[in-house]
């Protein structure tokens, strides 16, 4: 199968995120709250997604949570603690790049976490989302799915890449040889948190660009009729002859030539 094209990516793109920002609009209007959990492999794809639904939406109300290793003071909390600061408020939507699936993914495979942990985690986490959906919360949750062959490629893109060098940490380096134990660990948290309150959704990310249009796609269904008004802000002619900026005392930068 031939790769999107670029300009074709983009105009498919486009449509989806203006539906995307109606969305947001419902969202804010109905106070209603969204969270998005987004899984899957290093370098299949959680960033680039993220940042395609959130480019022409408000930032303050629609926020990434990406959060770093526990600290000591975290590690002895309750597992889900930290994650439910995050979660959000009315008229917000919350998307997670990685989230408490943490403990049944990289914590279960690179021995962070003990198996009676991870026990307790995969029983604990029906209940946990059941509690959230309970109250009214929208919750959408993400697998991305991505071939070793292409996970092999994004590596090696970014080793070379000295911009995307920050996104290949030495933890990637040591999970590239747990592929299949990724896997197994995968199927055992699907088996025990696909439920009916909080089912997943698996999507193809071999090919990223129509990944993110497939997740988004589906994302904007998932929702209930979302259609909301927009309030036209009036722009009326500027009264008077415009300002230029003034410098003061301050030398101003010249333009760039190149």
């Amino acid at each position: 199968m031939s790769r999107l094209k670029r300009k074709e990516y983009e105009a498919s793109l486009e449509p989806l995120q203006r539906e995307l920002v109606d969305l947001a609009r419902w969202i804010a209007a109905t106070g209603k709250r969204v969270v998005v959990v987004m899984e899957g492999r290093d370098s299949a794809g959680k960033g680039g997604a993220i940042t395609a639904i959130r480019q022409h939406l408000n930032p303050r109300q629609v926020r990434t949570v990406a959060l770093a290793k526990p600290t000591e003071r975290e590690a002895g909390q309750w597992y889900f603690q930290r994650y439910v600061e995050h979660l959000p408020t009315a008229g917000e939507m919350v998307l997670f790049d990685r989230s408490w699936y943490n403990r049944a993914g990289v914590e279960k495979v690179m021995g962070y976490a003990t198996q009676e942990q991870v026990d307790a985690f995969l029983k604990a986490v029906p209940r946990f989302e059941d509690m959230l959906v309970d109250d009214g919360i929208i919750l959408l949750k993400y697998w991305l799915c991505c071939d070793q062959e292409k996970q092999e490629e994004r590596f090696a893109e970014r080793h070379d890449d000295p911009l995307k060098g920050w996104k290949l940490s030495p933890i990637d380096v040591k999970a590239r040889e747990q592929y299949d134990a990724y896997t197994k660990a995968r199927e055992a948290m699907l088996a025990a948190t696909h439920t009916a309150a909080a089912p997943w959704t698996l999507v193809n990310f071999n090919d990223q660009k129509v990944g993110r249009l497939t997740l988004i796609r589906n994302l904007i269904d998932r929702i209930p009729d979302h259609t909301v008004a927009e309030e036209k802000v009036e722009l009326p002619p500027l009264k008077g002859k415009p300002s230029n900026e003034s410098f003061g005392v301050v030398q101003p930068l010249e333009d760039f030539a190149g």
